[in-house]
């Protein structure tokens, strides 16, 4: 994946920002471009399906769907399907705990003993606070707590999510941390331990918490988490040319759901859009804009915030932009924010081999659209 967002980021280097049409006509004509730029990631890359969509600080401005919702199927995809935004819920994951924050329950640069009292943690972590696990820059790697033989073994633990989580926290803060402090080392392990904290600060899961303080408010009703049930697209798992479907009932089809602040939310394009309008309209009253510039600004020397990667200045932004992909192997999502320019380019799939170069190829030709 980071070799994928170096590709992102020199791409966007040379793409041409997408402005609004004024008038009908040019408003046709941008709507075809983008169409275009859909079918042709498509037709380049053949993923099972694509999705894209454009998001403005008025909401979803453009949305398009290709491809079929299961590889042995004829149903097509359709602008109403969800979709698995992986890595993405990191994002949503920092700004739930910013929104505890504003509500006086947490604190930024929050102390590890603050977040989880009472807990024996190892002297190596003296100093570390919340922003550092946030910023992937506290020193722990995934491989300490969330090997393989935790993958192999997670779906079957009887516990409660919220007691998996804090599980896992407790064996990392036990130990030494296992990577260097300060130096960024990207981990999903990091945003459980955010989500653990957020379970201890609150005592509701962080499932409850992200309904309560994120899904709701911001009228997110396709909103959810693992792998999308019902009437829906499903992952698909390849091997070679061949893409298997997933059930989205059996647990192989996402990540443990402890995992889940790390990266088990989906939805579709259109609650994608409203949850970007947060970053477009400096909060949009769900956040203050002081808030939402702490979430997108990384740490001197840091090229991660606050679940978002920062990119290095582009032509056709009119500020900072961050950027993000996310994938469990099986559906893969990219999103590119503009937070000054007010414009936010997103592409989904439902599969991961395929479906992350074709959301990179989509995202760009929207750019460049």
């Amino acid at each position: 994946m980071i070799d994928r967002r170096k590709a992102l980021i020199a791409g966007a280097a040379v793409a041409a920002g997408s402005g609004l049409a004024a008038d009908p006509a040019a408003a046709q004509a941008e709507t075809a471009g983008r169409d275009a730029a859909l079918a042709r990631a498509f037709e380049q890359v053949k993923p099972v399906a694509l999705a894209g969509g454009i998001a403005t600080r008025q909401g979803l401005a453009w949305s398009g769907a290709t491809g079929l919702r299961r590889a042995d199927g004829e149903a097509v995809v359709n602008a109403g399907d969800r979709w698995h935004l992986g890595s993405n819920t990191k994002a949503m994951t920092a700004a739930v705990l910013a929104r505890l924050i504003e509500q006086g329950r947490a604190q930024w640069a929050m102390p590890l003993a603050a977040a989880f009292p009472g807990m024996t943690m190892d002297a190596g972590w003296s100093g570390a606070t919340l922003d550092d696990f946030m910023s992937h820059t506290a020193g722990l790697k995934d491989d300490a707590v969330m090997g393989m033989a935790w993958l192999m073994t997670a779906r079957a633990d009887a516990r409660s999510l919220p007691q998996q989580r804090r599980a896992i926290v407790e064996k990392a803060l036990a130990a030494p941390p296992s990577g260097t402090r300060g130096t960024f080392e990207y981990g999903n392990a990091n945003y459980v331990l955010i989500g653990a904290a957020i379970e201890a600060i609150t005592g509701r899961s962080w499932e409850d918490v992200m309904q309560a303080e994120m899904f709701a408010p911001l009228g997110l009703a396709s909103a959810g988490f693992g792998a999308p049930k019902g009437d829906n697209a499903w992952g698909h798992r390849r091997v070679g040319a061949t893409a298997t479907p997933m059930d989205p009932e059996d647990s192989g089809s996402d990540n443990p759901l402890a995992l889940g602040p790390a990266g088990t939310v989906h939805m579709s394009a259109a609650d994608y859009a409203r949850f970007l309008k947060v970053f477009l309209n400096e909060g949009d009253g769900w956040l203050k804009p002081e808030t939402v510039r702490r979430l997108i600004t990384p740490a001197e020397g840091q090229a991660y915030a606050c679940g978002w990667i920062v990119l290095p200045p582009q032509p056709w932004a009119k500020g900072a932009v961050v950027a993000h992909e996310g994938s469990n192997t099986m559906w893969h999502a990219i999103v590119i924010v503009d937070p000054a320019g007010g414009q936010a380019v997103m592409g989904m799939s439902n599969e991961g081999v395929r479906g992350g170069p074709a959301c990179q190829a989509l995202a760009l030709g929207l750019l460049g659209a």
